[in-house]
C-alpha cells in the first residue's frame, strides 16, 4: 500500500496525531476502537513518519537550513535485509516429504513472491513493531488469480497494522477470538465521480462478514473453522500482544542529530555572511562585498564582525560522533557495517559473528518471533490448498518431491493428520559461511559415520534432499555407462588396429608364446616356430567382429591422402 504525507501529517512526528488526518488513512474510527487502538495507531503513525524521512514537527523559512540525516530507515533496513534477505525453507517428517514440501514451494514462490513477502513482513515488523499476514484464496478465473495461467491461487497478504483491530482472549495470551480489517479505498461511481468508501471485514471462526459504508455486502460460513489471519510481535513484550519496531530506542536519537547538526549549520551560515560592526562611521553608506573598499574620515573609526561560535565547532561535532554511535548501538548495527570503508581481510565466520554479535543477538530474538508466524501461516495455506484444490493431496510425480515406497509413503494425504502440518522453519547463516571448512566437516562426519548423505544435504540447506539424492545416483550412473561404452570403443578399435596392421596396440596387452606341443607328438609342424599372439582383454559377444564401417573410417584416416583446406581470394580484403 502506498503511504502518502500531506503536509498536515507532519505532527505526526510530534506524537500529536488526529487520526482525521493520519498519514495512514484511517479516519471515523468508533470511541471504543481508538480507546484500545488509539496510542498503537499513534505509534504507527510516528514510527512511519520517521522511517520515511519526516522527521521535523514544523518547517522553516525558504532558505534557512532544516537537515534530516535518515539513520532510522539505514538502520531499518539494514535489520530486515539481514535477517530476511537469504529467504527461509521449510522441512516436513520423511512420510511427508514427497508432497509437502513441493505445496509450500508453489505458494511462496509460485502463488507468491517469496522474497518479496519476506521483505515486506520484516519492512513491517521492523517499522510498526506489529506484522499481520492475511491468508486468502483467488479462484481461477478471478482479478486476483494468476495473472499468466488465470489458475486459482492461495494468497499471502501483508496487512497494514492500523487497519487491523483484533480482539484477544481475555485467558489465552495470543489466541485471536474475532478479527477486524477496516481501511479507506477509492472508487469510481457510475456517473464517473471519484469518491472514498469504508470497507469493512469482520472474522471469526464460524462466519465471515463484509461491509461497505455500514451496508452488509456479504455474509458467509468460515469453511476453514479458523481466523485465516497470522500476528506476529516484532520482538515481544511480556503481558502486551503487541510487540515493539527495531527503531524505537533510534528516533530520539535520531531528532537530536538532526537538531544538533541544524545548529552548526547555522553557525557556519553565519560564519559566511558575518554582522559587520562600525562605529565612528556611517553604515548605510557604506557597501559589502568583494572588491570593496571603505574610507572613513574618523580616525577612531572601527570596523570588525561579530564572531561566535567557531569555538565551539569541535565539540559540537565530537558530540555528533556520540550519537551516531549511541544509534548504532541502539539499532543493534555495527557502526563499520553502513558503508565505511574497511581494510580487506580474510575474517573467518565466527570472528565475523563475533564483531556482529549484538546484529546476530537481535536476529535471533527476530527468528524465534517469526519461526512461529511463519510455521502458522504455512499450516494456513496447506489449510487453504486442501480446501480449494482437493487435487492437490496427491502425490504429483512433475514435482520435486520423490515418493520412497521403502518408507511406506502414502501417495494421498490425511488433511486431518496433524502430522501433515508439522512443519520446521529452516534459516540459513545470515552471515557469510567458511563453505571449506563446512565440507571439510560434513565430510569428517560421514568419514566417522555421524552423518548420512540425507543429514548432509539438509545441513548444506538443500530443500528436497531426496530429489537431490537421486539426481546424484543417476548422474553417477550415467557416468558409468559413459566410461562403459567408451571402454567398449576402445577394445574395438584396438582389435581393428590388429586386423590392418598386424600390430598389437599397448592396451591389448603383451604379446605370448602359443601353447607348445606336447611331447611324442606326431604334429608335422612340431619344429616350426610357434605363434605369437596378444592377451587380448575378454569380450562381451557381439564385440569381437568389426564393423566394415569403422574399419572403413581408420582406413581412409590413416593412409589417405589429405588436402590441406585453402581459402580462394578472389580480392583484396584491405581495399
Amino acid at each position: 500500500m502506498a503511504i502518502d504525507f500531506p503536509s498536515a501529517s507532519m505532527r505526526a512526528s510530534g506524537g500529536d496525531l488526529a487520526i482525521q488526518v493520519s498519514p495512514l488513512g484511517l479516519i471515523d474510527i468508533s470511541d471504543e476502537e481508538f480507546e484500545v487502538h488509539g496510542p498503537r495507531i499513534t505509534r504507527y503513525a510516528n514510527a512511519w513518519a520517521w522511517y520515511l524521512g519526516h522527521q521535523w514537527m514544523y518547517r522553516k523559512q525558504a532558505g534557512e537550513s532544516q537537515l534530516t540525516f535518515n539513520f532510522v530507515k539505514g538502520l531499518s533496513d539494514f535489520i530486515t535485509n539481514f535477517t530476511f534477505s537469504k529467504g527461509v525453507t521449510f522441512k516436513v517428517g520423511k512420510m511427508f516429504q514427497h508432497i509437502v514440501p513441493a505445496l509450500l514451494d508453489r505458494v511462496f514462490d509460485t502463488d507468491n513472491n517469496r522474497q518479496q513477502f519476506l521483505w515486506a513482513m520484516g519492512q513491517q515488523g521492523g517499522v510498526s513493531g506489529d506484522v499481520f499476514v492475511k491468508v486468502a484464496y483467488a479462484p481461477a478465473g478471478t482479478e486476483a488469480a494468476s495473472p499468466v495461467t488465470g489458475a486459482g491461487r492461495v494468497m499471502l497478504i501483508v496487512l497494514q497494522p492500523s487497519h487491523c483491530f483484533p480482539e484477544w482472549h481475555p485467558h489465552i495470551p495470543g489466541k485471536m477470538v474475532r478479527f477486524k480489517l477496516k481501511y479507506k479505498f477509492w472508487t469510481t461511481e457510475e456517473d464517473g465521480t471519484r469518491r472514498v468508501k469504508t470497507y469493512v471485514e469482520e472474522i471469526t471462526d464460524e462466519w465471515i462478514r463484509e461491509w461497505v459504508d455500514d451496508q452488509l455486502i456479504r455474509e458467509n460460513e468460515n469453511p476453514l473453522g479458523r481466523i485465516p489471519v497470522v500476528h506476529i510481535a516484532n520482538t515481544p513484550v511480556n503481558g502486551s500482544p503487541w510487540g515493539l519496531s527495531d527503531i524505537e530506542g533510534v528516533i530520539p536519537l535520531n531528532r537530536e542529530y538532526n537538531e544538533k547538526a541544524t545548529e552548526i549549520s547555522e553557525i557556519i551560515n553565519y560564519h559566511v555572511a558575518p554582522v559587520t560592526v562600525v562605529t565612528g562611521g556611517k553604515p548605510p553608506n557604506l557597501e559589502k562585498g568583494p572588491a570593496k573598499i571603505w574610507g572613513i574620515m574618523n580616525p577612531e573609526a572601527k570596523v570588525f564582525n561579530l564572531e561566535g561560535g567557531a569555538a565551539g565547532l569541535g565539540p559540537a561535532l565530537e558530540y555528533l560522533e556520540v550519537l551516531r554511535m549511541r544509534m548504532h548501538e541502539c539499532g543493534h548495527v555495527p557502526a563499520d557495517a553502513l558503508g565505511q570503508e574497511q581494510a580487506i581481510s580474510n575474517t573467518s565466520g565466527v570472528a565475523l559473528a563475533i564483531q556482529f554479535m549484538p546484529t546476530m543477538m537481535w536476529y535471533n530474538l527476530k527468528k524465534v518471533q517469526y519461526t512461529v508466524g511463519l510455521k502458522e501461516i504455512s499450516q494456513l495455506a496447506l489449510q487453504t490448498l486442501f480446501l480449494y484444490e482437493p487435487e492437490t493431496l496427491a502425490y504429483n510425480p512433475g514435482t520435486d518431491g520423490v515418493l520412497d515406497e521403502r518408507l511406506g509413503q502414502p501417495p494421498i494425504l490425511d488433511p486431518t493428520d496433524p502430522a501433515v502440518y508439522d512443519i520446521d522453519i529452516s534459516w540459513p547463516a545470515p552471515l557469510p559461511v567458511d563453505v571449506i571448512i563446512k565440507l571439510d566437516e560434513i565430510a569428517r562426519k560421514m568419514e566417522l559415520n555421524l552423518e548420512s548423505r540425507r543429514g548432509a544435504l539438509q545441513d548444506l540447506n538443500e530443500e528436497f534432499p531426496d530429489e537431490k539424492m537421486l539426481e546424484l545416483e543417476e548422474e553417477i550412473r550415467a557416468d558409468d555407462m559413459l566410461k562403459a561404452s567408451r571402454a567398449v570403443f576402445q577394445a574395438q578399435v584396438s582389435a581393428a588396429i590388429m586386423a590392418l596392421t598386424g600390430v598389437i596396440p599397448p592396451e591389448m596387452g603383451e604379446p605370448v608364446p602359443a601353447e607348445p606341443p606336447e611331447p611324442g607328438s606326431n604334429s608335422h609342424n612340431a619344429d616350426a616356430p610357434q605363434q605369437v599372439t596378444a592377451r587380448q582383454p575378454a569380450l562381451p559377444d557381439g564385440i569381437s567382429v568389426m564393423s566394415r564401417e569403422l574399419i572403413s573410417e581408420i582406413v581412409t584416416n590413416a593412409w589417405s591422402p589429405r588436402v590441406p583446406l585453402r581459402r580462394q581470394i578472389d580480392k583484396n580484403d584491405n581495399q
